[in-house]
């Protein structure tokens, strides 16, 4: 097992980003790929208008690719912000704005997964108190996704890259994951694993697949150190998706990697053209 088992998606906010947003659901599929997410596109306003929506749904649309994963808004991303929905005040509002636009948004395009980025410790502000909050808005959350037949998507960063956040480890995740279906009663909460932010932090992968694949919604993949293309660093990935197939995982691997010095679509020779297309 490896690379050509495996259903793939490009991230569009991280990959063929030299492009207006618009055209990159064509570059995609040019490039051979079915199937693409996106971190939440208008990182100004968890409001756009009808025009943006529905201009972006039909650059999606006329490419015939699929949308299969989705932010929440998440405030300054990429920029200093790792999400929303913990932060009182403003930005928490903001969230609970967007919960209803994203999935309305997701829903028209048939995605089925919504990513809710935790948000970064604030300084002066208890952890309890944030930890609450977040729960009631990923509740909140997971309601809305459920009735778009979704999952909510709970995600683990790195600790060097975003020092601030309190998800830097696959427990910690899951255990919010487990937190949230238990508010809920509706056990649509799942875990995101993106093997290079766990990587980055020391975890032994092999492990966290074998305790966590069943709760895992999602995969994201980069190399690492580089956060580049497969190939481009040091982990098996070929072998880790492997393992995670093995362990029952059948859903969507996310390449979200930077392209490097070159055009994001000269970034997939790691992967021949033929096991681009979603089987």
């Amino acid at each position: 097992m490896g690379f050509d088992d495996q259903r793939f998606n490009v991230n569009l906010s991280i990959l063929f980003t030299e492009l207006p947003l618009l055209e990159r659901p064509a570059a995609a599929a040019a490039a051979g790929f079915t199937a693409v997410e996106l971190w939440w596109p208008w990182i100004d306003t968890p409001t756009p208008g009808r025009s943006q929506l529905d201009g972006l749904r039909k650059a999606v649309e006329d490419a015939g690719v699929q949308l299969t994963g989705l932010n929440f808004y998440a405030g300054q991303l990429p920029g200093p912000d790792r999400g929303a929905l913990s932060l009182p005040g403003e930005e928490s509002e903001r969230f609970r704005a967007n919960i209803e636009v994203a999935a309305g948004f997701a829903r028209s395009l048939g995605c089925t997964a919504l990513n809710a980025l935790y948000g970064n410790r604030v300084e002066g502000v208890d952890p309890a108190e944030q930890d609450a909050l977040a729960l009631e808005n990923l509740a909140l959350a997971a309601r809305a996704a459920d009735r778009i037949g979704a999952v909510l998507l709970i995600e683990a960063l790195n600790r060097p890259e975003s020092p601030l956040y309190p998800l830097v480890s696959a427990p910690a995740a899951v255990a919010v994951v487990d937190r949230v279906n238990e508010a809920t009663g509706l056990g649509n909460a799942r875990f995101l694993m993106d093997l290079y932010h766990l990587s980055m932090n020391g975890e032994d992968l092999p492990s966290v697949i074998e305790a966590h694949a069943a709760k895992t919604g999602h995969v994201q993949i980069a190399d690492n150190p580089g956060r580049g293309a497969p190939g481009t660093g040091s982990l098996p990935l070929a072998d880790l998706l492997g393992r995670l197939r093995k362990a029952g995982y059948d859903g969507w691997v996310g390449l979200e990697y930077k392209p490097g010095d070159r055009p994001s679509a000269e970034a997939f020779d790691w992967l021949p053209a033929e096991a681009r297309a979603a089987r």
